[in-house]
């Protein structure tokens, strides 16, 4: 008895090493899109093998070759895609928002009143700092007009509150938060403004520029350590129920950046994270290290990277901030022949462009109005000229939003990727209706433009300064609907498989990470999502109602709808 318990024992853990060896997943029985070139292809099967794509084909293939034993993962009808890239967001904004009320449009409880955007604040905001916080605050949402500082008061008259826009630019706080603050009609304010009504000569509340980034640190303050890292579980969570792998965060400081860092070398963030500091930062990482390692992963598989710089030429449109050549077609509480403004001086934007394609550093710039583009076109011009480098660096102009036609064209011979961002048709198509007029409103985020030029052309969200949801941006691409239910500009409405392409493939170019991410093809990582419906095949009016069912990161699922 002992001797046959001796040889059964090695028998059997024999066969359970080679069962756990076997680590191989077979996903079938769904349309299997795997965003493998220009038109929608689909295979009957695929297989993950430590954690990447290691065949995909037919069934009878698929389990030949996925071995003995493998998990059997039948989608039921549903679809599977790679996963989502963010090419453009705030991921450590995002994550520090998560301390506050979520207001948006896209909450689990969105305000139509501003009776109801009280209420909430009276019921789930938690004191941070001695501030009772809102984010995500958008007043077209509201059916009766703008929160005031009169409606704060009222509900808040000894507890100081903070609401940030969605925007992230502009802001508003009562008559305690102010005070708390120091903010006066004296306070000096060099971009922005804190207005003043004419009528009661008293300051409004409302926070533009500045004194809303002021207000934003400090009523936010500094986190701990273990603070910080929840925060970025809690934004974690946002991105992959929305059936993201891979996060962005612009605008980062040093700070952020070794935060990000931690966080991901610690295995304490799963996704992978990007930042994307501006000039400034830029130089102070070079100062200390000139051979920094820009667009390198700190894993194999990815972790966490500094992709590049960024250098912003203008503002936001919705605020008359964007710098075009034209004046707005509405100047009212503006000097004449407004035409926005321009954020960096041309030599500025000229040196850190050259900088760039001499470092081999990605530039990303963030330009909106034609005139803000035209700073940056030139300095890319500039910096081929006088560096003879003309080989594609994925440089990349951010959200593009009033780009020319003529314009585009210095895209495609400079090899400059589009990035844009459709929301802004949603949440403003009737105010650029009204400041810019119909011609250059129906032409924003002129996507058919774009692919008719061959061009590579993303599209992102600029979470939060729009929701978080792929999906929805992608049915605002293909359908151009504004929130009062009009269409804004349908000649420039793009297909849904180039909606997705945005998303998957043009980001993982864009990043340099074509290689392993972006489509369902043998040797890339297994970053996969579960959609209920396929976005090529549903009513194009739908495409916001599709539901993240599961997400995948190197072949481990880290999300499942509930």
């Amino acid at each position: 008895m002992k001797t046959l318990y001796q040889y059964l024992v090695p028998f059997l853990l024999l066969i359970s090493a080679q069962a756990i060896a076997n680590n191989a997943t077979v996903y079938f029985n769904g349309d299997i899109l795997t965003m493998e070139g220009s038109e929608p292809k689909y295979v009957e099967a695929v297989v993950v093998k430590d954690g990447k794509i290691a065949f995909t084909g037919n069934m009878q293939d698929a389990m030949n070759q996925a071995g003995n034993n493998p998990s059997l993962q039948d989608l039921k009808g549903k679809t599977l895609l790679p996963s989502f890239i963010d090419a453009w967001g705030h991921f450590t904004l995002i994550a520090q928002n998560t301390l506050s009320v979520n207001l948006g449009y896209f909450s689990s409880k969105p305000p139509h009143t501003t009776q109801e955007l009280i209420a909430r604040l009276k019921a789930e905001a938690k004191p941070l700092n001695g501030w009772v916080v809102g984010s995500e605050y958008a007043d077209a949402f509201l059916t009766d007009g703008p929160l005031t500082i009169e409606q704060l008061d009222k509900a808040f008259p000894n507890q100081p509150v903070f609401v940030n826009n969605i925007s992230t630019i502009t802001g508003i706080v009562n008559t305690a938060g102010l005070k708390k603050l120091g903010f006066t009609k004296a306070t000096k304010v060099s971009q922005g403004m804190l207005p003043v009504d004419p009528k009661t000569g008293k300051l409004t509340g409302v926070l533009i520029g500045d004194p809303n980034f002021e207000a934003t640190a400090k009523v936010f303050g500094k986190f701990s350590a273990d603070l910080t890292l929840q925060t970025y579980r809690n934004a974690e969570k946002i991105y992959l129920s929305n059936g993201f792998t891979t996060a962005q965060s612009y605008q980062t400081t040093a700070q952020d950046i070794q935060n990000m860092r931690q966080a991901s070398v610690n295995k304490k963030v799963n996704i992978d994270l990007i930042a994307l500091p501006t000039y400034d930062v830029v130089d102070k990482l070079l100062a200390a290290n000139p051979q920094y390692p820009f667009g390198v992963y700190t894993d194999v598989k990815g972790g966490f990277k500094v992709a590049g710089m960024m250098v912003p030429t203008d503002g936001a449109p919705q605020l008359r901030l964007a710098y075009f050549s034209k004046p707005y077609a509405d100047t009212t509480g503006l000097p004449k022949d407004w035409r926005g403004i321009d954020a960096a001086p041309q030599d500025l934007v000229d040196r850190y462009a050259k900088l760039a394609y001499e470092k081999n550093i990605q530039y990303f710039a963030y330009s909106n109005g034609d005139a803000g583009i035209d700073i940056t076109l030139s300095a890319i011009a500039k910096a081929i000229r006088e560096t003879g480098i003309s080989d594609d660096r994925r440089t990349t102009i951010s959200h593009s939003f009033f780009v020319r036609n003529d314009q585009l064209d210095q895209y495609k011979s400079n090899k400059i990727i589009a990035q844009f961002m459709p929301n802004h048709i949603w949440m403003y198509g009737d105010v650029y209706k009204k400041i810019l007029g119909d011609e250059r409103a129906n032409n924003m985020v002129p996507l058919a433009w774009a692919k008719a030029k061959g061009l590579q052309v993303g599209i992102h969200n600029d979470n939060p300064s729009s929701g978080p949801s792929a999906l929805f941006t992608m049915w605002t691409a293909v359908n151009r609907q504004i929130y009062d239910g009009q269409t804004l500009g349908a000649d420039q409405r793009t297909d849904p498989y180039s909606a997705l392409r945005g998303f998957t493939v043009v980001p993982a170019y864009m990043y340099r990470e074509e290689a392993y991410k972006g489509s369902i093809t043998p040797g890339k990582l297994a970053d996969l999502v579960v959609l209920d419906r396929n976005p090529l095949k549903v009513d194009p009016m739908t495409i916001k109602d599709i539901q993240v069912l599961e997400t995948i990161k190197n072949g481990k699922q880290l999300y499942v709808r509930q």
